[in-house]
């Protein structure tokens, strides 16, 4: 495990990767995380069926590319970890898979050894580092990952928490610049396309509470894949994108999911 020690955790604000964990029933979050959660469940029930749909698209993608012959993954944004994770969809597949995670969050940090149970013949580590350093993330991916060979880009769920001053579509550029012909990458995406006036005050509370939310429209979404070959179907609904490699995630028909998914190779 490479980075920096842990710092202290910050229990005076929600954080959206120990929400999430809530939302997916976890045990890994405060107070302050499920108060800022039961304000976004009464705004939209079906918040934890987004992030239930959202681990979903990781599987299936993951699985879709380990099919495909990639068998070297960043994951940025790795949140707390929830079986299956990354690593265990693409070394079921590919026993000799390679994954790096990579997350600021110190509450990841202490449980990233729950991220390293992979196969002896793959190899599976945990870099402590901010995604708007993309030059800290490369270099720590380096020390495991040969970018001589295509690697897969996962950001999921991450980049509506990243701000357009803080250079959300050339953070994504930089990264994909360091990556060989043949490489992917996989983003999901908040969006308030669907349901503007709900979107409208969750973005409000979270900033309040000093959460960035920065949901972008399908448009802005699409533009994170300029230069880059978009596997068939293109952007879509999380849950449209292969249904067929996954279970359904219950009751993801029975509303609007109001988010974008999309995978696309690097010429």
């Amino acid at each position: 495990m490479t980075g920096r020690p842990p710092v202290e955790i910050d229990t005076s604000r929600p954080h959206p990767a120990r929400m999430y964990d809530w939302y997916l029933g976890g045990k890994d979050n405060y107070p302050v995380d499920e108060a800022m959660g039961r304000q976004m469940l009464a705004l939209d029930p079906r918040v934890p069926v987004m992030a239930q749909v959202n681990r979903a698209f990781m599987h299936r993608t993951t699985r879709w590319l380990a099919e495909h012959g990639v068998c070297q993954f960043l994951d940025i944004g790795t949140g707390i970890p929830t079986e299956p994770n990354l690593h265990q969809i693409a070394q079921r597949v590919a026993p000799d898979a390679s994954v790096v995670y990579c997350d600021n969050d110190p509450i990841v940090l202490a449980h990233a050894a729950a991220l390293l149970r992979g196969t002896p013949e793959g190899r599976t580590e945990y870099l402590q580092a901010d995604a708007r350093d993309p030059h800290a993330v490369v270099e720590g991916a380096r020390k495991v990952l040969d970018f001589d060979r295509p690697v897969a880009l996962s950001l999921i769920a991450l980049l509506h928490f990243v701000s357009d001053e803080d250079g959300a579509h050339a953070l994504v550029q930089r990264l994909m610049s360091e990556l060989p012909s043949g490489s992917y990458l996989v983003v999901t995406h908040a969006t308030a396309d669907f349901t503007p006036e709900e979107s409208k005050v969750a973005t409000e509370k979270l900033k309040a509470a000093g959460v960035t939310l920065a949901l972008r429209s399908r448009e802005e979404f699409t533009r994170f894949f300029d230069g880059f070959e978009l596997v068939d179907p293109g952007v879509e609904v999380p849950h449209h994108w292969h249904p067929e490699l996954g279970e359904p995630v219950p009751g993801q028909d029975d509303g609007v999911i109001p988010g974008y998914g999309a995978v696309a190779r690097k010429p």
